[in-house]
């Protein structure tokens, strides 16, 4: 799941493959926000699911303390409302071989499933308020990395059972109820579930949704495309991974954006090694998506290990996060590519984010552990 740091302003400068975008509420709802322009970024994070979502610094300015996402879920815009019931009209527009498609509309979203009592929780559960992001860089020793390898391992397998399930006429909250069974029948707790308020055992981001979608009675449809984003707690520490699934038969242009997405992922992985920049993996995942016209979403990679969400925030951007890679770190890299606006409005759940002039977003993650001679991804294909 990813982290998220708001904006103040919502009249920041425009997106670009280069700069990481805001999503915009009405400015009435914001009174918490604290303005970037006054911050730094060795402390840019604040909490949510895998996806943080890290709104756009104004400028060239950057954080200088962490910043806490408050619980309150502001109300969605006539505006927004405008927006998103342009969003098939916007799609399909010039096109060619790009599918007509109805906006993303909510279903019903089920009551919290139950998780037995034997099951360790994270310390988060039970508290609705959005936790801290740990400022601490988490560096694992060998008995640490075992117990990451074995939530790293779990969550793969669980992600690769719930992409079997992606079949027209299927609802997330099916996709969820499954996954949620699979983690607690290991052992293991969902992770986002109960964080920050959070309702479900994993997030499902369908079409323009572009990060932390709730399951809900909404059935997938032919030419659907949806990430799904897995993070299970085993053992005591955090295993974060999700991949964008095809659902029936999808056109050749959203393909595109799927296939390069996967490749901007591993193609910041390849940047990862001991000693190496931060920065080196948001320059390689922005010069190859701009190579293709994509819009690189507001959502970052960040720390993981015994806690959800801790630093390093890992930008999919140019030239942000300060610092070097450490043997024993672990972090996710999780791209989110657009393939047009990369803003986005946040529906009145608090939750789901969804490009503003409706077009498709896909997602990839992995969480990777920094060795001396370079990198290891922990939850690769089991």
């Amino acid at each position: 799941m990813a982290a998220r740091v708001p904006a103040a302003e919502l009249n920041q400068h425009r997106s670009s493959p280069f700069a990481a975008s805001h999503c915009h509420r009405p400015r009435a709802c914001f009174p918490f926000l604290t303005p970037l322009s006054s911050l730094k970024p060795p402390s840019l994070l604040a909490s949510s699911l895998s996806p943080l979502l890290l709104l756009v610094l104004a400028g060239d300015a950057a954080p200088q303390a962490p910043l806490r996402v408050a619980s309150r879920t502001p109300r969605r815009t006539e505006e927004s409302n405008r927006i998103i019931c342009r969003a098939a009209e916007v799609q399909g527009a010039g096109g060619g071989a790009r599918r007509r498609r109805e906006p993303l509309r909510r279903g019903a979203v089920s009551a919290r499933l139950p998780v037995p009592d034997h099951i360790p929780r994270p310390p988060y559960v039970g508290a609705d308020a959005m936790p801290d992001v740990c400022p601490d860089r988490q560096v694992h020793d060998g008995e640490s990395i075992m117990r990451m390898l074995d939530a790293c391992e779990l969550a793969a397998r669980v992600l690769q059972y719930a992409g079997t399930l992606v079949k027209p006429a299927v609802t997330t909250d099916e996709i969820d109820r499954a996954v949620h069974q699979m983690i607690v029948d290991a052992g293991a707790y969902p992770s986002p579930l109960g964080y920050g308020g959070f309702p479900k055992s994993v997030c499902t981001s369908v079409n323009e949704c572009t990060c932390h979608g709730i399951p809900d009675s909404r059935e997938l449809q032919d030419g659907d495309i949806i990430n799904i984003d897995v993070t299970v707690y085993l053992n005591g520490y955090h295993g974060d991974t999700s991949r964008t699934y095809f659902c029936g038969d999808v056109d050749e242009p959203t393909k595109q954006l799927v296939k390069v997405t996967e490749e901007c992922m591993m193609r910041g992985i390849s940047a990862c090694r001991h000693g190496a920049s931060f920065k080196d993996i948001g320059q390689r995942i922005s010069e190859h998506a701009s190579k293709y016209g994509y819009g690189i979403d507001p959502f970052v990679g960040h720390g993981v290990g015994r806690i959800f969400h801790c630093e390093p925030i890992i930008w999919s951007t140019y030239d942000y996060e300060p610092g070097f890679m450490v043997a024993g770190q672990t972090f996710t890299i999780e791209p989110t590519l657009s393939m047009g606006s990369t803003q986005c409005v946040l529906w009145d759940d608090g939750w789901t984010a969804v490009a503003a002039d409706g077009s498709l977003s896909a997602q990839f993650e992995h969480t990777v552990l920094v060795t001396r001679d370079g990198v290891e991804i922990l939850t690769g294909s089991p």
